[in-house]
């Protein structure tokens, strides 16, 4: 998959869910969040996420491709990233679970 800015990713969600399950996988994408987070603040901040790039493998994105990809989560305009939206906008940026199977989130909310 392609996202905004050319940077290619592989959705590996799907198989995820279907090794951990779905409160499994919910688990890991909070433990993301956690990992991409501004400790003091308690949000992805545009500095939580700069700093992260090299974990991320994205070292060689500019700063422009970074506050667009908080803007495409940021759903009360605040500028960073709390764990719903985090955990929305990674949902929205997997085809595959977009896509995938009903009862992975009928599981998710079981």
């Amino acid at each position: 998959m392609e996202v905004e800015g050319g940077v290619q990713f592989e959705d590996y969600f799907p198989s995820m869910i279907e090794r951990l399950g779905a409160e499994g996988f919910i688990v890991e994408l909070c433990n993301g969040f956690h990992l991409l987070m501004d400790v003091e603040k308690g949000l992805i901040t545009f500095e939580s996420l700069r700093r992260n790039t090299i974990l991320l493998g994205l070292q060689d994105m500019g700063d422009d491709e970074l506050v667009c990809m908080l803007s495409e989560g940021d759903l009360d305009g605040d500028g960073a990233l709390n764990q719903m939206e985090f955990c929305i906008l990674m949902f929205r940026l997997s085809p595959g679970l977009m896509d995938g199977p009903k009862q992975w989130v009928e599981e998710m909310y079981i």
